[in-house]
C-alpha cells in the first residue's frame, strides 16, 4: 500500500495540520510516512499545501507529481491540483468554498460541504478535520481511532478539550462520503 495525497487549501484552513494527523497516526501504525508542506509568506490567506505518504514499505522520495487523493478545499487548490489525481483515483472537494464540477472524468470525484457540516457541529474551524474523515472513510489507510490518537497527541493537554469536536467532526465526513 502506498497512499500519496495532496492537501490544499487557503493558509488558516488546516491543510498542513491534517496532513501531520495523518503523517503522525501513520507512524503511530507503524508505516513509513513523510509529511512534506508547502505554503507562502502570507501565512493566513496564502495558498499552503502538504504531500503525505503513507506506505508499508519504505518511501522513495516525498515529493508527489501524481496523487493517489487530492483534498481541494478552496477553488484556486482545486484548479492546481485536479491534474495530479492518478486516473481512477479519488479527489475531495469541498463545495461549500468550491463554486464549480471538477472538469475531469477519470477520477472519483467526492463534494463535501465541510464548511456547512462545521457550522451544524458548532465550530467553523473543524472544516479540515471533516475533509479528513471523508478522506480516511474513502482510503482507510489508517483508522479513525489512532487519527484520534494523532489529534490527542497534538492538541497536548491544554486543548484537550477539543478531542470530542474532533471526532465527531471526522465521523461527519466519513458520513459525508457514505450518505449518498
Amino acid at each position: 500500500m502506498l497512499e500519496q495525497n495532496l492537501f490544499a487549501g487557503f493558509g488558516g484552513q488546516g491543510m498542513l495540520l491534517i496532513g501531520q494527523f495523518l503523517a503522525q497516526a501513520g507512524m503511530m501504525e507503524g508505516k513509513y510516512v513523510s509529511w512534506l508542506p508547502s505554503y507562502g509568506p502570507e501565512m493566513r490567506g496564502g495558498t499552503a499545501n502538504c504531500s503525505v505518504c503513507v506506505s508499508d514499505s519504505p518511501i522513495a522520495s516525498p515529493v508527489i507529481t501524481k496523487a493517489s487523493c487530492v483534498i481541494a478545499m478552496n477553488r484556486p487548490s482545486l484548479d492546481k491540483f485536479e491534474s495530479f489525481v492518478r486516473p481512477g483515483d479519488t479527489l475531495i472537494v469541498n463545495s461549500s468554498l468550491v463554486d464549480v464540477k471538477a472538469k475531469r472524468d477519470d477520477i472519483n470525484v467526492y463534494y463535501v460541504p465541510a464548511n456547512e457540516i462545521a457550522e451544524k457541529i458548532g465550530n467553523m474551524k473543524v472544516a479540515n478535520v471533516i475533509i479528513l474523515g471523508a478522506f480516511l472513510e474513502l482510503t482507510k489507510c489508517v483508522s479513525v481511532d489512532t487519527v484520534l490518537e494523532a489529534i490527542a497527541l497534538k492538541l497536548g493537554k491544554k486543548k484537550a478539550n477539543l478531542v470530542d469536536i474532533n471526532k465527531q467532526a471526522l465521523v461527519a465526513g466519513a458520513e459525508a462520503v457514505t450518505a449518498k
